[in-house]
């Protein structure tokens, strides 16, 4: 199997000396590092990657960019900021830069903050567009750590030398990545293998990072406007369980070998095999798998292969990972999947992977049948049972946004939709919302649009949905239910339940009415005239304290000055200051109430 850091996205093996010959053709050796990662960075020393960066400058260096962002989010707010006057064009050009700044940034600050910005480019629901497409073009770019740790971690973990367990282990790595690094070695029986090796101090870097988010998650959640609506506490448990998962290589091994078996009766598609022997949870050797990678298109034809199977084939090989079980590769970027020379795929880098379990596929065919039937209630009602959606009090504008979207959506057929488009309406539609995608959903979905991406490479004709079609019909018609549920059944039990509901609405009505007369039953009504006025009068209170305090301070100062006091009356001045930027605060505020109601 091929051990590959995860979550990058494309290598060049070029200047290694055991790929030349195939990087001549677009071949690659069963290491995908990722995007950037192919060659090995050595030139530039980041401060995380020294042997004597402390804990008290890690956070320093954390808090400081942290400040740094809060400053930039806020004068980008701020109208009186812009030169020349505020437009959003100009609003645009700052939020864009300010997106590469945090792509930058992230780079700098290292492992943990590289695969945040990669989990954090699949949450467009939670971020905004610009931030969003920038962390997904977070290149994993760093230096290599020494040939020197890599054997001491290999001996310290097998307790025995390095040459008793490989026939032969290249100092030079094929590539380096955040988590780890790869090597190419010989086992004594023969065989040619790929050595990824974790990066030494990881964990503990780990543990000093998570410490000190918790605490910037449980500022932000918090925070009167971005904690609204945002769960950013279970955000960050869910960060944690992904980056703890991916510094286990054993587990790596695990979801190699169940995604192996789940296509062991498939010829076309090839995945490395592990050689348990030589694993522990630093290290883990793969079966040594070169291949064509699936964006060398060049490299592709002069090896005669056909470029529109090869756009079906990975369409179809990640429609059968969902409804095969629901194990499905979160991360199926070009850097992960390879051809071979018979034209099968090589699938690389399990350290991030999907389960769907049974019940949210149930909710899912719940969802489609809404979408079928263009039923926003019910679609809204599914994404609730599903936990994508947070029900709020008043939740009329988010049916409204959905039946919006349903009429557009379904105005073409099924197969000539982008699965880009789609998801880029839904992430529309829930910036702002009370949605909460879980990470099962948005990997599906920016594996979809990845792969239409890829397919649309290979082959400029090729259309995900037309490919998907069948797939999904299988799955609303629940074929591989062996109950033999279908979407009938699915039809019979709505009506068997409207009628039950009619049946049983006289009771409901009546206990109820009980209810009322009893006291049990509170109706709250809003009256928005009145939340205005009394909101109002609030503020026109609080504004009468400031101005008296304001008045105050600036007659003692004048009678300080009077006294020749100069000094005490310059202070009591900047002192009334306060009370009257507040003042002047609070009269802004007062108009926006007005807008508000």
């Amino acid at each position: 199997m091929s051990p590959v850091l995860p979550n990058q996205n494309s290598i060049d093996y070029g200047s290694n000396k055991h790929s030349q010959a195939q990087t001549s053709l677009g071949v690659v050796p069963s290491t995908s590092l990722g995007e950037g990662a192919g060659t090995v960075v050595t030139v530039k020393s980041y401060r995380w990657n020294r042997p004597k960066y402390s804990r008290n400058r890690r956070r320093i260096d954390i808090w400081v960019f942290v400040c740094a962002f809060l400053f930039k989010n806020w004068r980008n707010s701020r109208k009186w900021t812009y030169s020349g006057g505020f437009t959003p064009e100009k609003q645009a050009i700052r939020r864009r830069a300010q997106a590469i700044w945090i792509r930058e940034n992230f780079l700098q600050l290292g492992p943990t903050f590289i695969k945040l910005g990669q989990l954090f480019s699949t949450r467009a629901d939670l971020f905004p567009t610009e931030y969003v497409e920038e962390l997904s073009k977070l290149q994993d770019r760093v230096p290599a750590f020494p040939y020197e740790q890599v054997k001491e971690t290999i001996e310290l973990d097998f307790g025995k030398p390095i040459n008793q367990l490989f026939l032969s282990f290249d100092p030079t790595p094929l590539a380096a990545a955040s988590l780890g690094q790869v090597h190419k070695a010989k086992l004594h029986s023969g065989e040619e293998v790929v050595v990824k090796v974790q990066r030494p101090g990881l964990k503990q870097l780990f543990t000093v990072d998570l410490a000190i988010l918790r605490q910037i998650a449980r500022y932000f959640q918090n925070h009167p406007k971005w904690g609204q609506n945002r769960d950013w506490l279970g955000i960050y448990e869910e960060c944690c369980r992904i980056l703890w998962e991916e510094t286990d290589y054993l587990k790596e091994g695990r979801n190699a070998d169940t995604f192996r078996r789940n296509f062991r009766g498939e010829d076309w598609v090839c995945v490395p095999r592990v050689y348990w022997k030589y694993a522990s949870p630093k290290v883990l050797t793969l079966e040594y798998l070169p291949g064509i990678k699936i964006s060398h298109y060049e490299a592709i034809e002069a090896a005669g292969l056909d470029r529109k199977v090869l756009a079906r084939l990975g369409a179809k090989a990640y429609l059968q990972q969902i409804l095969n079980g629901g194990f499905f590769h979160a991360d199926p970027h070009p850097g992960n999947i390879a051809v071979n020379t018979e034209g099968a795929l090589i699938f690389y880098d399990f350290g991030m992977m999907g389960q769907i379990e049974n019940n949210i596929r149930e909710g899912l065919m719940d969802t489609l049948l809404g979408i079928a039937q263009k039923n926003g209630d019910m679609v809204v009602n599914s994404l609730i049972d599903l936990g994508a959606l947070v029900p709020t009090g008043d939740m009329t504008s988010v049916r409204r946004s959905v039946q919006f979207m349903l009429d557009n959506f379904m105005d073409k057929p099924f197969e000539e939709q982008s699965v880009d488009a789609i998801s880029e309406d839904l992430y529309d539609i829930a910036y702002g919302q009370p949605f909460r995608f879980p990470a099962t959903f948005t990997f599906v979905m920016r594996a979809f649009s990845t792969l239409e991406g890829v397919g649309k490479g290979l082959d400029p004709e090729f259309n995900f949905m037309e490919v998907a079609q069948p797939y999904a019909m299988q799955l609303m018609t629940n074929s591989n239910n062996p109950n033999g549920s279908t979407i009938f059944d699915e039809l019979g039990k709505q009506a068997a339940q409207v009628g039950t509901a009619a049946l049983g609405l006289p009771r409901r009505i009546d206990d109820t009415i009980d209810k009322l007369e009893r006291g049990d039953l509170r109706v709250r009504v809003r009256s928005i005239e009145s939340e205005r006025v009394m909101r109002r009068l609030s503020a026109i209170q609080l504004g009468t304290n400031y101005t008296m305090l304001f008045s105050a301070l600036l007659i003692c100062a004048t009678l300080l000055l009077v006294s020749e006091y100069e000094i005490i009356a310059a202070i009591a001045a900047i002192i009334a200051l306060v009370p009257g930027w507040a003042l002047f605060r609070l009269l802004k505020r007062l108009d926006r109430i007005d807008r508000m109601f």
